[in-house]
C-alpha cells in the first residue's frame, strides 16, 4: 500500500501528467455526458467551449483565478450571443466583426491576463460561426460554449486548489535549467582554438541563450508576484522568491566579462588556464541543471562533490601563472576576479538548499523587491490604451491587420458562399501573428498538420464507426492538442483537425467536411500572408535602429546604478533590479530582432553581418557591466571615482550622441593604473574597475560605428520602399 501511494505522490509530480489527466477529464465530459444524455449535437459546442477556456487558462492567485473566469464566461456569452444575433444581417456583421476584432486585440495593452482572455474570446466568436445552424433558439449555442468553458474552469480551479504552488515551481525548474544552457554556452568562449569567426558565432548564441533566459525570468517574475499579493506568508512561495533573487544573481555572475576572450585564447593557449575555467563553468552549467530537476521531482539538491577539487586546481594554476611575473598583472587580476566570480556562484548554489530562512516579517516587505505591473486604476487603463493608438504600436498594427484580413474571408465567404467558409476566419485568426517570421513559420506548419490531421481523421471514420470509439478518440486528439500546441505546432494541428472532424461528424457531415477543410486552411494561410506582408506589414528592420537605442540607453542605465552603488555601497534594492532587467531584457529584444531578420524579403542582405556584429559587441558591453556590477561596493578612492564619473559622461556621449570619445579617460586609466602597480596596498578592487573599463572603451567606438551604419542603412531602405 506504501508503495503505491509513493508512486501516486510521484505521478502528481509529473506536471504534464497532470495536465493530461486535467485535460481527460474536461474532454471525457463534454463527449459522454451528452452522449447518456441521448443528445450527441450537444457535445460541439461544450467541446468548443473546453478548447476555447483551455487557450484562455491564465495562472493567478486563486482570488484573480476566480475574476479571470467570470471575465471569461462573460466575454464568451456578449461574443457569442452578439454573432449568433447578428449573423443574419451581414453588413451589421461585418461592421462588428471589424470593430470587435481591434477592440479584443487592443484589450491586450492592459495586460497579459486581459489578453489571453481578449484572444478567447476571438476564438469563440469564429468558434459560433461554425456552429450557427446548430440549434433554432438563439440562446442554445452560446449557454453551451459557456458551460463549456465553465466545466473546463471547475476542473483546473480544482486542479489549483489541490497544488497551489504548481506553476510557480515549474517555473523555477524551467529558470536553472535556463541558466544551465547559458553557462554552457558561456563556458565555449573557454575555447582555445578559437578564430575569429567561432567567437563571434559563440558570442551570438550565448546572446539568444539569454534571451531565452530573461523571457523565462520574466515569467517566473510575474508568477511569483501575483503569489506574495495573495499570500505573504507561505512557505513555498517565499522560498521560490529566494531561488527566483539567486538565479538572478547567478546570472549577473555568469554573464560578467572581465577579459577580452579573443586575446587570452591566443596568449594562454599553450596553458590549463582556460581548460579549466571552462571545466568549471561546464560543472556548474550542469549543476544548475540538476537543480531544476531536483525542483521538479521535488527532491534534495546534492552538489557535487568534483567543485572542491575543480576549484582547488584552478586555483593552483592560478598562483603559478602570478609566480611565473611574465603576463601583465591586469590579466592575472582579471582571472582572479573571475575565479571569485565562480566562487561565489558555487556558494549559492551550494547554500540554496540550507538557506530557506526568510522570516515571516522579511516577507511583508520583500514584495516590493519585485516591480508591479499591474493596473493602478482607471487613468493607467486609459493611458496605456492611448499609447496603442498609433500605427507606431505593434499591437494596433497588429489589430488593423488581423481585422481587416477577417473582414476580407468574411465577404470572401458572402460571395462565394464556400462550404465550411468560416474555417477560413479560424485559420486567419490562428495563423497570423504579429510579425512575419512567426505568420510564416506558421503558414506551412499549419497547412502540413492539417492535411496530416484530415488523413487521420478520415481513418477514425472509416475504421471507427461506432459513436463510442469515435467519442474516446475525439478526447484523445483534445488532450494530445493541448499537449503538443506548445511544442509540436503542426502536430497539434494535426490532433485537432482530427477533433474537429470527428466532433462534426456527431451530425454526419464529417466525411463532407474534410476537402472544405483543407481548401478553407489554404485560403485562410494565403488571407494570413497577405495581409502580415501587404497591411501594415510589421518589418523588423524598421525597428532596429529604436531597438538599438532603447537597449544602449538601458545600459547606459545600468551602468549609472552601478557606478552610484561604488560611490554609496552595494545594495540590492528594487531600483537596481529593476535596471538591471531593463537592460537585459532590452539586450534580449535586439537578440529576437536580429536573429529574425534575415527571413524578411525587404532585409538588405549586405546588413545582415553589420547586425550580428552589432549583437555580439552589445552583449559583449553588457557582460562588462555586469562584471562592474558583480564586484560592486564602495571604494573611498576619489580618483578611481572620478574616473567613473567621466568614463560614464564619455559612454552615453558616444552610445546616445554619437561623440567621439577624447583622450581624457584613456589617460587617466594609465596613470591610476601606474599607480596602483607601484603601491603595495591591495588594490583589487580599484584594478577590476580599471580592467573593466578598459574592456568598454575598447570595443565602444566600433559599438558606436556600428549603431550608426544600421541606423543609416535603415533610412535608406526605408526611403528606397517609400518610392516604389
Amino acid at each position: 500500500m506504501k508503495t503505491w501511494l509513493l508512486k501516486l505522490q510521484k505521478a502528481t509530480y509529473n506536471t504534464s501528467f497532470m495536465y493530461n489527466l486535467r485535460m481527460i477529464i474536461a474532454f471525457s465530459g463534454t463527449a459522454f455526458v451528452p452522449y447518456l444524455m441521448g443528445n450527441q449535437l450537444m457535445t460541439i459546442p461544450l467541446t468548443l467551449g473546453v478548447l476555447a477556456a483551455g487557450l484562455s487558462d491564465i495562472d493567478d492567485r486563486f482570488s484573480v483565478r476566480i475574476q479571470n473566469l467570470l471575465y471569461t464566461y462573460i466575454g464568451f456569452f456578449i461574443t457569442a450571443t452578439s454573432v449568433t444575433l447578428l449573423f443574419p444581417y451581414p453588413i451589421l456583421f461585418a461592421i462588428g466583426l471589424i470593430v470587435s476584432c481591434i477592440g479584443w486585440i487592443l484589450l491586450g495593452s492592459l495586460g497579459r491576463r486581459y489578453a489571453t482572455i481578449s484572444y478567447g474570446c476571438l476564438v469563440i466568436s469564429v468558434y459560433t460561426m461554425l456552429g450557427v445552424h446548430l440549434f433554432d433558439q438563439w440562446y442554445m449555442q452560446p449557454m453551451l460554449l459557456v458551460i463549456g468553458a465553465a466545466w473546463y474552469g471547475l476542473i483546473s480551479t480544482i486542479s489549483f486548489l489541490l497544488f497551489p504552488v504548481r506553476q510557480v515551481q515549474d517555473k523555477l525548474s524551467q529558470c536553472y535549467s535556463a541558466l544551465g544552457d547559458f553557462l554552457f554556452s558561456k563556458s565555449n568562449l573557454f575555447d582555445v582554438d578559437m578564430t575569429s569567426d567561432s567567437y563571434q558565432q559563440s558570442m551570438i548564441s550565448l546572446s539568444l541563450e539569454n534571451g531565452r533566459l530573461i523571457t523565462i525570468f520574466n515569467e517566473m517574475r510575474t508568477a511569483l508576484l501575483t503569489r506574495l499579493k495573495g499570500d505573504r506568508g507561505q512557505r513555498d512561495t517565499r522560498r521560490s522568491l529566494q531561488y527566483y533573487f539567486v538565479a538572478q544573481d547567478i546570472h549577473e555572475r555568469a554573464d560578467s566579462a572581465h577579459i577580452d576572450y579573443q586575446k587570452i585564447a591566443k596568449l594562454f593557449e599553450h596553458s590549463d588556464i582556460l581548460f579549466r575555467f571552462q571545466r568549471v563553468l561546464t560543472l556548474q552549467g550542469k549543476a544548475c541543471k540538476d537543480l531544476s530537476d531536483s525542483i521538479l521531482h521535488r527532491t534534495a539538491y546534492r552538489h557535487n562533490t568534483r567543485f572542491e577539487h575543480a576549484f582547488k586546481n584552478l586555483r593552483h594554476s592560478l598562483d603559478k601563472l602570478k609566480q611565473e611575473e611574465k603576463y601583465d598583472l591586469m590579466w592575472i587580476n582579471a582571472f582572479f576576479s573571475l575565479y571569485q566570480n565562480l566562487k561565489s556562484i558555487d556558494a549559492q548554489l551550494r547554500n540554496l538548499e540550507t538557506e530557506r530562512h526568510i522570516t515571516t516579517d522579511q516577507s511583508k516587505h520583500i514584495e516590493h523587491q519585485l516591480k508591479d505591473d499591474d493596473l493602478k486604476g482607471w487613468d493607467d487603463i486609459f493611458i496605456r490604451i492611448k499609447q496603442n493608438l498609433t500605427p507606431e504600436s505593434v499591437l494596433f498594427r497588429h489589430a488593423i491587420r488581423v481585422s481587416i484580413v477577417l473582414f476580407i474571408g468574411y465577404v470572401f465567404i458572402q460571395m462565394t458562399n464556400i462550404e465550411y467558409g468560416y474555417w477560413v476566419l479560424l485559420t486567419a485568426l490562428f495563423v497570423s501573428q504579429p510579425n512575419f517570421n512567426a505568420t510564416k513559420r506558421r503558414l506551412r506548419l499549419r497547412i502540413i498538420g492539417t492535411l496530416a490531421g484530415i488523413i487521420l481523421g478520415y481513418a477514425i471514420l472509416y475504421f471507427v464507426p461506432s459513436i463510442e470509439g469515435q467519442l474516446l478518440l475525439m478526447v484523445l486528439t483534445g488532450v494530445l492538442f493541448f499537449d503538443l500546441r506548445s511544442k509540436q505546432y503542426a502536430q497539434a494541428t494535426a490532433f485537432v483537425t482530427t477533433l474537429a472532424l470527428i466532433n462534426f461528424n456527431l451530425d454526419g457531415s464529417g466525411f463532407d467536411a474534410g476537402l472544405p477543410r483543407m481548401v478553407d486552411t489554404i485560403i485562410g494561410c494565403a488571407l494570413a500572408w497577405f495581409g502580415v506582408s501587404f497591411i501594415f506589414p510589421d518589418w523588423k528592420f524598421r525597428r532596429l535602429p529604436r531597438t538599438i537605442q532603447r537597449s544602449l540607453e538601458a545600459q547606459c542605465n545600468y551602468l549609472a546604478e552601478v557606478v552610484n552603488q561604488y560611490h554609496h555601497g552595494r545594495n540590492n534594492a528594487l531600483n537596481y533590479r529593476i535596471v538591471r532587467r531593463a537592460a537585459h531584457n532590452t539586450d534580449a529584444d535586439v537578440a529576437s530582432l536580429i536573429s529574425t531578420l534575415a527571413t524578411e524579403p525587404d532585409f538588405d542582405p549586405s546588413q545582415k553581418g553589420l547586425a550580428f556584429k552589432f549583437l555580439a559587441l552589445n552583449h559583449t558591453f553588457i557582460s562588462y557591466i555586469a562584471a562592474l556590477g558583480a564586484h560592486r561596493a564602495q571604494i573611498q578612492d576619489q580618483e578611481v571615482l572620478n574616473l567613473l564619473d567621466q568614463a560614464l559622461d564619455d559612454i552615453r556621449g558616444a552610445l546616445l550622441r554619437d561623440e567621439t570619445p577624447d583622450l581624457s579617460v584613456q589617460n587617466m586609466l594609465q596613470n591610476i593604473r601606474t599607480r596602483l602597480n607601484q603601491s603595495e596596498l591591495d588594490n583589487s578592487k580599484s584594478l577590476i574597475i580599471l580592467q573593466q573599463l578598459s574592456l568598454m572603451f575598447s570595443i565602444l567606438d566600433q559599438l558606436r560605428t556600428l549603431k550608426q551604419n544600421l541606423s543609416h542603412a535603415r533610412d535608406e531602405q526605408s526611403t528606397e520602399l517609400a518610392s516604389l
